[in-house]
């Protein structure tokens, strides 16, 4: 017993509770805007942007700090959640209503998300990895198939809101 090794997922621990992750979340984008967004805009010394999407069931307008990848003329946004079993509420809202606005560091960018397919997710993993290198770690967490949203310019003429 005190000989056996754990698997290696075993080793990689949980992920946070919900609870924690919805208090980090509110008080992060909170504090964001007590400071005029001049403050808050990383997590843990990485980079954040704040993500304004419509909810999925509530219609109500949602912001959340999310991680995010450089990518083309927008972004990738990776539905990891730190390698829990289910997919983040975001994740939900992207899916219903594509169209958002993200604000990084005083630049406002509408932008519509789309899933990427499946040919694209191996293209852009070792892009992820690159940027945030957690990313392999939370793949090898979790059964599930992570999404990753490309996010794009909206419409011509309006990705600068």
């Amino acid at each position: 017993m005190a000989n056996e090794q754990p698997t290696d997922s075993a080793d990689l621990g949980a992920p946070p509770p919900r609870w924690v992750l919805i208090t980090v979340t509110r008080l992060h984008v909170f504090l964001h805007r007590l400071t005029g967004g001049r403050l808050f805009n990383t997590l843990q010394g990485d980079e954040v942007c704040f993500v304004e999407m419509t909810g999925a069931k509530s219609g109500r307008s949602r912001t959340f700090p999310l991680m995010y990848v450089p990518y083309q003329d927008g972004l990738l946004l990776v539905a990891s959640q730190g390698g829990a079993p289910k997919n983040p509420s975001w994740y939900h809202n992207l899916v219903k209503h594509s169209d958002i606005v993200v604000n990084h560091r005083g630049r406002r960018m509408a932008l519509r998300a789309r899933l990427a397919e499946p040919h694209e997710k191996a293209e852009m993993w070792p892009i992820c990895d690159q940027h945030y290198a957690p990313y392999a770690e939370y793949r090898m967490r979790t059964k599930r198939d992570i999404p990753i949203f490309v996010c794009e310019p909206a419409a011509s003429g309006t990705s600068s809101v």
